[in-house]
C-alpha cells in the first residue's frame, strides 16, 4: 500500500523524502511503530534528534535491566533497543538520526510536511509523534563544563570505555547510582558525590552501591576539575565546613537530572495538556493526519509505561493507515496469519 517515492531536491545538502508514515522519535514506541507500519505494508521514516536509536534508554540507562516488558522477566535496555531495531529491519525503515523535527506544515493536498534542522524534508501520508518527554537536556555540572568530552560526561553508553579509570559520579538519583554500580566492576575506583544525605534513587539502588563498597560522599559538591588535556583530579567541597578534598578522576559522570522541553513541537499547533500532547482513543491529535503515542501523550487514565506505548503506537499506525487509504481495514489481522 506504499503511496510515495523518494524525490531528491535540487541541492546535495537537503533532500525531500516522500513516505507513508513519518515517526518522530526513535525510542521504544517509535521503533515498534516502525515495525508495525512495515507489517501493514507502509513505508516508514523515523526522525530523532539523538544520534542513536533508543531514546532515553540508550541515553540514560542502556545497561539497566527493565522488568515491565511483556514476555521478558528482565531485559537489558541496550538489548531491548537492538531487538526493536531488528524487528523493524526487514521492512527497511529510513532513519534520520541526529536531526530535530523542526517544523510541521500541511501541503495543498492536506498531507503533513515535516522539515528537519539538517536539511531533510519529509512529506508523509501521516505523522506519528513518539517523542517521549520531548528533548531532554542534561543539567550541567558548573565546575566541569570546560572538561566536557575531556573526561566529563553526562551518559555512559559504553561502560567498557571507562575500564581501569578512577571514576567520580555526581548526583543522587537512579541514573547516578545505576552508573556507579555498573562501572564498579570495571573501574579502578568509583566514588559517588551528592550535595545532601538524601537520595532520589530507589532504596534498592542505594543499598546495591553500598554493598559494592563504593564510597558515597554526601553534603558535598564538585567545586573544580583539574588536568591538562584531560581531567585528572576532582576537587569537592563540603557544603557546611567548606573543607576541600582532591579525588583522582579520569571520568566524571554528571548525573544531575535533565530538563525536558517539547522544543519546536510547542509551535506546531498541537493541543497540549501539561506539556503533553492531547490525543483521542485513536491516538489522533487535533491536527489532521497527525497522531501521537507513548509518554508524550495525555488522556484521562494515561499510564506511562513502555508496554503501554507499544499498544498506543500500534493503535496510531492502524488508524493512520485508514487515513492514508480509506479502503484499508483498521485491523489488518494477526502477524501469525501472515505468510513468512
Amino acid at each position: 500500500m506504499s503511496l510515495l517515492t523518494d524525490v531528491p531536491t535540487s541541492t546535495d545538502e537537503s533532500r525531500t523524502l516522500h513516505t507513508d508514515i513519518l515517526i518522530v522519535g526513535a525510542g521504544p514506541a517509535g521503533l515498534y511503530g516502525a515495525y508495525y507500519a512495515g507489517f501493514r505494508g507502509l513505508r516508514v521514516a523515523v526522525m530523532d534528534v539523538l544520534p542513536q536509536c533508543g531514546g532515553q534508554i540508550s541515553a540514560m540507562y542502556p545497561e539497566k535491566p527493565i522488568f515491565d516488558i511483556a514476555g521478558f522477566p528482565a531485559v537489558r535496555g541496550r538489548d531491548l533497543v537492538a531487538n526493536l531495531v531488528a524487528q523493524a529491519e526487514p521492512y527497511g525503515p529510513r532513519y534520520f538520526l541526529g536531526e530535530r523535527a523542526a517544523e510541521l506544515t500541511h501541503g495543498p493536498d492536506g498531507l503533513p510536511v515535516v522539515r528537519g534542522d539538517r536539511g531533510t524534508t519529509v512529506r508523509a501520508g501521516a505523522v506519528v509523534i513518539t517523542g517521549g518527554i520531548g528533548t531532554f537536556t542534561p543539567r550541567p555540572l558548573p565546575a566541569g563544563e570546560d572538561y566536557l568530552d575531556r573526561g566529563q560526561v553526562y551518559f555512559v553508553p559504553e561502560p567498557a570505555a571507562h575500564t581501569d579509570h578512577d571514576v567520580v559520579v555526581v548526583g543522587g538519583g537512579d541514573s547516578a547510582f545505576d552508573w556507579a554500580a555498573t562501572l564498579a566492576p570495571l573501574a579502578r575506583s568509583v566514588r559517588l558525590v551528592h550535595r545532601t544525605d538524601r537520595f532520589r534513587a530507589h532504596r534498592a539502588s542505594v543499598e546495591k552501591v553500598r554493598t559494592l563498597g563504593i564510597e558515597i560522599i554526601t553534603d558535598s559538591e564538585v567545586s573544580a576539575l583539574y588536568g591538562e588535556s584531560h581531567v585528572e583530579q576532582v576537587e569537592i567541597r563540603h557544603r557546611t565546613t567548606k573543607a576541600t578534598r582532591l579525588l583522582p578522576a579520569r571520568t566524571v559522570v554528571a548525573a544531575l537530572g535533565f530538563i525536558a522541553d517539547l522544543g519546536p513541537l510547542k509551535d506546531w499547533g498541537l493541543t497540549l495538556q501539561a506539556r503533553r500532547i492531547a490525543v483521542d482513543t485513536r491516538m489522533a491529535t487535533n491536527l489532521p493526519r497527525v497522531y501521537a503515542a507513548g509518554d508524550i501523550t495525555d488522556y484521562p487514565g494515561k499510564v506511562r509505561l513502555i508496554s503501554v506505548g507499544f499498544g498506543e503506537v500500534a493503535t496510531a499506525v492502524n488508524n493512520a493507515a485508514t487515513a492514508i487509504d480509506p479502503e484499508a481495514a483498521l485491523f489488518p489481522g494477526h502477524s501469525t496469519e501472515k505468510e513468512n
